[in-house]
């Protein structure tokens, strides 16, 4: 692996932008950015003008490596252009920032008060292609809505196991095994879900290399023994349908932890906004979730 690129994500100052809605979640994510769904025909539609959307953002002078570590993107947007240059080409070549790869296909139906995700028939050659197109690192998520000790152990059982797989691969995996932040047993599930990843990651080899991305706990710091382990390169937190202000101030109180916000990190941005407007609200908004990940007391 580059020890450049594990150098400045290990020790690089600053967060991940999460830019990597797929097909359930793009018409929302362009409702909120203004563009109805009656405005697109076809999938393809759609995607061209969620690309669109997410060059407006990666382009922006706004969005550089002084406060963005690394982006994470889909497949269509891995093989689509920006300017000259595939995505993650002019993420790492023009702006220094790292590329990730969302490569889980969705979530399958609840059982033991968790959704694992779906099987990935065609892995090998989606981790090939990432490297072809010059991908740093994977995430992959998967849902836990109940402290079910059964689940959440299945949970980490497939997140380690498909880490492995991406590791293998040259690639950095991200977990992600997300936590309902609705659910009246989040805390009980976050006792549940960081006593079973610390079992795994201790038995992993130890030249391994994983992120973890998690909701944010209801304990500030809850999750240091993570944050400090010498499998876990860094700890990610997610907004998990916090609106930015609350997801930065509950982000300040748990050191180590930087933000790979999605909705939160867009939530001001519309289509309609003149480039003043859409630079002035992304610098805020960009400035706010670096604080928060940079916070020290």
């Amino acid at each position: 692996m580059d020890a450049q690129k594990i150098e400045r994500m290990k020790h690089g100052k600053g967060f991940i932008a999460a830019l990597d809605q797929s097909g359930g979640s793009t018409p929302k994510a362009l409702k909120a950015y203004g563009i109805p769904e009656n405005t697109y025909q076809t999938e393809e539609e759609m995607f061209d003008i969620v690309h669109d959307m997410r060059k407006r953002v990666i382009t922006s002078p706004q969005f550089t490596s002084e406060h963005i570590i690394g982006a994470i993107i889909f497949e269509g947007t891995m093989k689509r252009k920006v300017g000259e240059l595939y995505t993650a080409d002019y993420l790492w070549d023009k702006k220094h920032i790292l590329p990730f790869l969302k490569i889980d296909k969705g979530l399958a139906l609840e059982n033991d008060g968790v959704q694992l995700m779906k099987d990935i028939p065609n892995l090998d050659d989606i981790l090939a292609e990432a490297n072809n197109y010059h991908i740093f690192g994977t995430k992959q998520r998967s849902f836990i809505s109940k402290a079910n000790e059964h689940g959440i152990k299945d949970v980490v059982d497939q997140q380690i196991t498909l880490a492995k797989k991406v590791f293998a691969a040259n690639l950095i995996p991200t977990l992600e095994p997300e936590i309902d932040i609705h659910s009246p047993q989040k805390g009980e599930a976050e006792v549940i879900l960081k006593k079973y990843l610390l079992e795994e990651l201790d038995k992993l080899d130890d030249n391994t290399l994983v992120m973890v991305k998690l909701s944010l706990p209801n304990v500030p710091d809850f999750y240091k023994e993570l944050i400090d382990h010498p499998k876990v390169l860094r700890v990610l937190a997610l907004s998990g349908g916090y609106k930015r202000s609350e997801a930065d101030k509950k982000l300040a109180q748990n050191h180590g932890m930087i933000a790979s916000f999605s909705r939160a990190l867009l939530e001001d941005l519309t289509y309609q906004e003149t480039d003043f407007e859409f630079e002035t609200n992304l610098r805020f908004e960009i400035q706010e979730i670096y604080g928060a990940s940079v916070a020290e007391d």
